[in-house]
């Protein structure tokens, strides 16, 4: 399995973060890749990737036209107080990230489950046996 990371991100924001850039036009933006694990049996490929305090809905698992396994998560942190007072200023901060892996090509697409569960994002991406290769194949008649 191929693994493309995106992780641009480390000068940008170690350079903001020191000079604190950005803070005054717009609200604040965390851009986040989370920590995986990738394991591979006879059987399957499974991922892991560490998403704490996300829910199902924060999530979105894709397959490109590329056959690139898509992962996104976009979730928005707003901060509330109770005190009875007028708002004139409010600042929001939301954190997102997207992340893009090649599949390889003995992975059942249609079979790729999903779940959320201790604050882990678990894929699973089965994978054909020998024989359901051979199914596959197809002899094309000339007519």
């Amino acid at each position: 399995m191929l693994v493309t990371r995106n992780n641009n991100e480390l000068m940008p924001s170690l350079f903001n973060e020191l000079l604190n850039w950005g803070n005054s036009y717009a609200p604040e933006m965390h851009c986040a890749t989370p920590k995986m694990n990738i394991s591979e049996t006879d059987k399957d490929y499974e991922m892991e990737l560490c998403v704490p305090g996300l829910k199902k809905e924060d999530l979105s698992i894709s397959i490109d036209t590329d056959n690139q396994l898509v992962v996104e998560m976009s979730k928005e942190h707003k901060k509330e107080e109770k005190d009875g007072r007028k708002w004139l200023r409010r600042e929001f901060s939301s954190t997102q990230f997207k992340q893009v892996f090649t599949l390889p090509d003995n992975v059942k697409r249609e079979q790729i489950s999903a779940k959320v569960e201790h604050g882990i994002l678990t894929i699973t991406m089965p994978k054909f046996t020998e024989d359901e290769k051979k199914a596959l194949a197809q002899k094309i008649d000339i007519q």
